[in-house]
């Protein structure tokens, strides 16, 4: 335990002096009439009156105690890193292919509703992405705008510029968000279900550099099972390219219940990392104003008859 003014323990020396003169003092005998027999010493009355006077010193030293101020140290805070999320989303027009009881679209909206509930305390930026790109929503704490964009950008009801699927360039759209946050880690969630337009010629790799230039992680999470397609964004390679270059992985997800374990499979992966702070000091006022209570309250009650009454 500290004090933070050390300097007023001084004054304990006066609650000292009166419990020395309570306990040394002279002048509280009282001569009684005794016949036929020697007076007793009164020494079990004596303590026990002297320890009543003793209360009210005492309680002048817990107020001395008071004043300075007394401190612990708390118990140390883990702090959470931020961890900035940019969750991209394919608007294209086969995301709104059958997927389970809803569409590819639904399912994805209603994964990453489910992933930002797990991750409490990051920050998630929502973009959607086709041929061109719209960030829906900047890194924020708040993810309500997040929840609530469904509805609104559900394809086959886009203009027509939304229809194909450009993940390179939404990938660079989403780098130029996270290196906006200089704080926390950065990481991209990659939401899709088809070819790349823009991955020729080695566009892939040149991606991967740039957004692992910038400490960016990428994780995809390819929807539906199209046989006419075999998946090839997972043939072709492209996203693996980007997503091992940058320590990140590539997910299938064939029905809403792999793509529910694809989320939470991220969230594992990614763990948030805390920073061990030092413990805090506290004012520590709680077992002294106890204390005083109790000793004033004592002292109230032995001033009804356990005192020193000279006549």
């Amino acid at each position: 335990m500290t004090f933070e003014y050390p300097y007023a323990l001084f004054l304990l020396a006066v609650p000292v002096l009166l419990l020395a003169w309570v306990w040394l003092r002279e002048g509280r005998r009282v001569a009684l009439p005794v016949d036929h027999g020697p007076p007793g010493r009164g020494t079990g009355w004596w303590v026990a009156v002297s320890c009543a006077e003793s209360l009210l010193p005492l309680a002048l030293a817990v107020a001395v105690l008071l004043c300075a101020g007394p401190r612990r140290l708390g118990e140390p805070i883990d702090k959470r890193k931020l961890t900035n999320i940019e969750i991209c989303v394919d608007v294209s027009g086969s995301m709104n292919n059958p997927f389970g009881r809803a569409t590819r679209y639904d399912g994805a909206m209603e994964a990453v509703t489910a992933f930002t509930s797990y991750r409490q305390g990051d920050a998630f930026g929502l973009t959607f992405f086709g041929n061109e790109v719209l960030h829906w929503c900047p890194l924020t704490t708040d993810v309500s705008a997040i929840n609530c964009a469904t509805p609104f950008m559900r394809p086959g009801q886009l203009p027509p510029w939304f229809g194909g699927t450009l993940i390179a360039k939404a990938l660079r759209a989403c780098k130029a968000e996270l290196i906006k946050r200089p704080e926390g880690d950065r990481m991209i969630v990659l939401i899709t279900d088809g070819d790349s337009q823009d991955f020729a010629n080695g566009a892939d790799a040149e991606v991967a550099e740039e957004l692992k230039a910038e400490g960016i992680t990428v994780f995809a999470v390819v929807i539906g099972n199209d046989r006419q397609f075999q998946n090839p964004i997972i043939r072709n390679g492209s996203v693996q390219t980007v997503t091992a270059r940058t320590g990140g992985e590539s997910f299938e997800a064939g029905d809403p219940n792999a793509l529910a374990t694809v989320f939470k499979r991220i969230d594992e992966m990614r763990r948030a990392e805390t920073d061990k702070q030092i413990a805090s000091t506290l004012d520590d006022f709680r077992p002294f104003c106890i204390a005083g209570l109790v000793l004033t309250g004592l002292a109230g009650f032995a001033s009804f008859g356990l005192r020193y009454t000279p006549w």
